[in-house]
């Protein structure tokens, strides 16, 4: 499902009608790939193409033959290139084709690039040192018109600090509680007094992650409007949860970018436990000197795992945390650290959950065995 969200949208058309080059930046869940698959709707798809580089960068000939069979346009001068025999070259007729691909009727074709740093990739290959560089200024010339996405916000800002004035980051913000109840009128049985009761709930326990709040909406409007969105957290939390696989693979995902990835695990456990931290309470709790666990910091900043606010270290995404202070142990949760866990998370997003009860370890448990039932009571 694609989250609509015409303020963001109307702001990248903005930036596009000014032959500028807006770059969406945004975590894992926070609807990058959404966002350009929507704009695709709103440009047709006879003025544009959406080309996903972390399916298709591989070799950078494979790349081209891929790109080219999959677009609709053909070069201005009439003739699509040839598969080169060479990384360079194939490369090189890969910016010619973005460059000068044209619609039928001779216009402007609008291609919205995701994952822009894979483009890195190519970098492994002979003549291809500064490939991310090469390929922004071949961009930046362009007579086409183009949209940028990473979901490693910290790395794009470094490869733009010395690109040209036409490109402009734009960072995904949060989901507003208005957004998440429009969002949730999405899903079969929801009524709108229902959809605005919990819409601030919601966002607030998913961080305003569109897709944690896919997970979220999609559990309650399943099994009825009495469901509570903490007991639903708590069941997609579970070991065979939908959030625990989601938060999972961002884990993983961005921990394998990163360098010094056992140390990096550590830093996060000791966050998990317990943050903000500054840099000497972490690195006496690592039991590392304060350089090195000043380089760790600086590789997890770079992936975007960690943020940093007034010298102290906090997780970025705190779905994340809640995930590995369940997950990130020898053995699965039990019913009662669900409960525990989820309920303590909650009181400290929700400013009302401290008024709740603490709900027993039954439900849960009903809930892990019958996926039917996820009213924790």
């Amino acid at each position: 499902m694609i989250v609509q969200r015409p303020g963001l949208e109307h702001r990248i058309a903005l930036s596009v009608d000014a032959e500028r080059i807006p770059v969406i930046c945004g975590g894992g869940g926070s609807g990058c790939t959404s966002l350009l698959l929507r704009l695709v709707q709103l440009i047709g798809q006879e003025r544009c193409q959406y080309i996903d580089l972390a399916a298709c960068a591989s070799t950078p000939e494979r790349c081209l033959a891929a790109i080219i069979s999959a677009c609709p346009f053909k070069l201005r001068s009439g003739q699509l290139p040839s598969i080169p025999s060479s990384p360079r070259a194939a490369f090189d007729a890969l910016l010619t084709f973005l460059d000068d691909a044209a619609t039928p009727d001779g216009e402007q074709v609008t291609f919205l690039v995701d994952e822009i740093l894979d483009l890195r990739t190519f970098e492994s290959f002979p003549g291809l040192r500064h490939v991310q560089r090469d390929f922004m200024a071949r961009l930046a010339s362009s007579r086409n018109r183009f949209v940028l996405a990473s979901g490693f916000t910290t790395r794009t800002h470094r490869l733009l600090r010395d690109a040209p004035a036409r490109f402009e980051v734009i960072h995904i913000p949060p989901l507003e509680p208005a957004e998440v109840a429009s969002f949730a009128m999405l899903f079969d049985g929801a009524r709108p007094d229902w959809s605005r009761s919990i819409a601030s709930a919601v966002t607030s326990l998913v961080g305003g992650r569109a897709a944690y709040a896919h997970v979220l909406l999609s559990t309650m409007t399943q099994f009825g409007a009495a469901t509570d969105p903490v007991a639903a957290l708590a069941s997609q939390m579970a070991p065979d949860g939908r959030l625990t696989a989601l938060c999972r693979e961002c884990y993983e995902f961005r921990l394998h970018r990163a360098r010094g990835y056992g140390a990096l695990k550590a830093i996060l456990g000791v966050l998990a436990e317990v943050e903000p931290l500054n840099l000497t309470e972490i690195s006496q709790r690592l039991r590392r000197t304060p350089g090195s666990t000043k380089d760790y910091l600086s590789w997890l900043e770079d992936v975007d795992l960690v943020a940093v606010q007034r010298k102290r270290y906090s997780f970025d995404d705190p779905l994340l945390r809640l995930y590995l202070r369940l997950h990130g142990r020898p053995v699965p949760p039990t019913d009662d650290d669900l409960v525990r866990e989820v309920h303590a998370y909650a009181q400290s997003r929700l400013p009302r959950a401290a008024e709740q009860p603490v709900p027993a370890s039954a439900g849960v448990h009903q809930q892990v065995q019958q996926p039917g039932i996820i009213e924790i009571d």
